[in-house]
């Protein structure tokens, strides 16, 4: 086999202060990874990111979705590269068609699949837990509870794939993936990277029927393979060095290992990291040696039930919650039914709702929509921040694209006046992850639904990466910019209308023009990003705007906007409006919308 031969050495006992997402970046690095691919989503987005700004050696990018970053990762590791695929929960919702069959192909090169999920749901649509696709698809899944523990499972994530010849699951949460710590990086003086070819294997790598029903025979007997290993795993470990029967003992993981070990003490814990599959003699025989053990684990009780399966008497959910993060006050109020002593940090921090940038061009449309009482089916992006208050004016939100489908199902099955009342928003970098197949049905199938595409030039809410109509790649490479008005007079759209959001009459005009053709049409409003660089620069040099109080009749109609800047203050028990010059860029939109000109640069 031939190598080539990295001239990077490091130095002895180097360490360095790295997150989760950091950690697992320089562990696909030091893995000798080819190709790494993924959609932004929080908390796995810093991934993908580090690696393509320190690690330029491997080839990384933002696939459109996260289907076509597994698929795309398969066919590297089809031709002998290891290859990852990053992406939160929800992202493996979408891979998970091609995962399922990938467990029968298995991998030429290692292949790992990072699922970072997300317990409380700090920037998600649910808090699914993603262990269960381990189970589903039969195929290994490692928990790390640290940063030092995110590097050494990526690499050794690559040799499981290798060794076994499958996919493997790397399974982060947000405080494992946005947690620092230091870690400890291996002495790899040379990274072996193996020479890539052409497959030539149809029988391992062509699902027809004829070649999977053998493959799922490999796949069942795999996992018995991967069984016994697990018995042996280094990182499965227990901390129990008594002979005689003790009183508790806790089996736990991920995460939730770091809440055990701070507020359990001296309790024997055993520790899992290969979560499937599990080491069912290595569990019996540490259970045995308690005469109660219990199960600590976030969100569902997956290592709970099948440690259950085998006839295992644990405890678990009865004592702890299936819902949220857990935290070292809950896990101690589980397991000794009583509130833990230990002293908090007094910090009252005041209470703030998310909402939209002052000057975001999303606050004009909203504004608009909630005035003509539109039913809005919205989708994943900053913009579904206009279900908060004062817009209140997203009535549904399901997954990435889901919203054009569901206007056009709501079409189909309304009167004609309701119906006309029906428009979906969607967001650039979401149209074009799942948007486009929803417009074509409703091309195809004959809808008249409204679709308003807000086009910002970026991934706003995961921190304005790049996408295909951005124009440049992950590594800021200039790339061919994907016309979006194009694709959709591709698809058959053939009313296709530009706005500037900032024209607040402009915008009420073509939106009431459009939901009532009797046809499907699709508005584009176009305007970059506030917190874009380059957007930014050309905001600072435009004056703030300020509200002058001789004139302002106290309507309040500017709070309608929703933007940040207006803000109502009470001096001498009297509502006085006022615009932050901090936070203003010079929109002028409240300008707009003042129509006795109390507001004014």
């Amino acid at each position: 086999m031939k190598i080539r031969k990295s001239r990077r050495l490091l130095r002895p006992q180097h360490k360095e202060f790295l997150s989760g997402n950091e950690a697992i970046a320089r562990g696909s690095y030091d893995a000798a990874v080819r190709f790494a691919a993924g959609y932004p989503g929080t908390p796995s987005t810093e991934i993908l990111e580090n690696i393509a700004k320190r690690y330029t050696d491997i080839y990384a990018e933002w696939s459109p979705n996260e289907k076509v970053a597994l698929e795309a990762a398969s066919g590297a590791s089809m031709a002998g590269a290891r290859a990852l695929a990053a992406m939160k929960h929800v992202g493996l919702n979408v891979a998970s068609d091609p995962l399922m069959t990938l467990s029968y192909t298995g991998v030429n090169g290692g292949l790992v699949i990072i699922t970072a999920d997300d317990p409380g749901i700090h920037s998600s649509q649910n808090e699914q837990d993603n262990r269960h696709y381990a189970k589903f698809a039969k195929i290994p899944l490692l928990e790390p509870s640290d940063s030092q523990e995110a590097y050494d499972f990526t690499i050794l994530a690559f040799e499981i794939s290798e060794r076994f010849d499958t996919p493997v699951i790397l399974r982060t949460t947000t405080r494992t993936s946005h947690s620092k710590s230091l870690v400890q990086l291996k002495q790899i003086k040379n990274r072996e990277i193996k020479k890539t070819a052409l497959p030539n294997n149809a029988e391992k790598f062509v699902m027809i029927p004829k070649y999977a029903r053998e493959r799922h025979w490999f796949v069942e007997k795999r996992l018995e393979r991967i069984r016994v290993y697990s018995e042996n795993f280094l990182y499965n470990r227990s901390d129990y060095q008594g002979n005689k029967k003790g009183k508790i003992g806790i089996i736990t993981s991920g995460v939730a290992y770091q809440y055990v070990k701070e507020v359990c003490g001296d309790i024997p814990v055993l520790k899992l990291s290969l979560t499937y599959p599990l080491p069912t003699k290595l569990i019996r025989d540490f259970v045995n040696r308690f005469k109660k053990t219990y199960v600590v684990e976030e969100l569902d009780p997956f290592i709970e039930e099948e440690i259950k399966g085998y006839g295992i008497n644990v405890t678990g959910k009865e004592r702890f919650p299936s819902v949220g993060e857990l935290t070292p006050d809950i896990v101690h109020e589980g397991l000794f039914g009583k509130k833990s002593k230990r002293k908090k940090a007094n910090i009252n921090l005041p209470a703030r709702e998310p909402v939209m940038c002052a000057g975001c061009p999303y606050l004009g449309i909203f504004y608009i929509l909630k005035r003509l009482g539109l039913y809005i089916a919205g989708d994943i992006g900053c913009y579904t921040l206009a279900a908060m208050p004062p817009y209140n004016a997203i009535d549904s939100t399901l997954c990435m694209g889901a919203g054009i489908c569901q206007a056009f199902g709501m079409e189909k099955v309304l009167n004609e006046k309701d119906r006309k009342k029906v428009v979906a928003v969607i967001g650039d970098s979401t149209f074009l992850h799942s948007g486009m197949t929803g417009l074509l049905n409703i091309v195809y199938n004959k809808g008249i639904a409204t679709v308003i595409i807000l086009d910002n030039s970026t991934t706003a809410m995961t921190g304005r990466q790049d996408h295909p109509a951005s124009g440049y790649t992950l590594k800021g490479e200039e790339t061919k910019e994907i016309n979006i008005a194009g694709i959709c007079r591709a698809l058959g759209v053939d009313r296709v209308r530009f706005i500037d959001p900032f024209k607040l009459d402009e915008l009420e005009r073509t939106i009431s023009e459009e939901v009532n053709y009797d046809g499907p049409s699709v508005i584009i409003s176009k305007s970059p990003c506030i917190l874009l660089k380059h957007v930014a620069e050309i905001k600072k040099a435009v004056p703030p705007l300020r509200v002058d109080p001789s004139l302002c009749n106290g309507c309040l109609i500017c709070l309608k906007l929703g933007c940040p800047a207006i803000q109502r203050e009470f001096i001498d028990n009297k509502g006085v409006l006022i615009i932050n010059p901090i936070l203003c860029n010079g929109c002028a939109l409240c300008v707009d919308l003042c129509k006795i000109g109390a507001i004014k640069p």
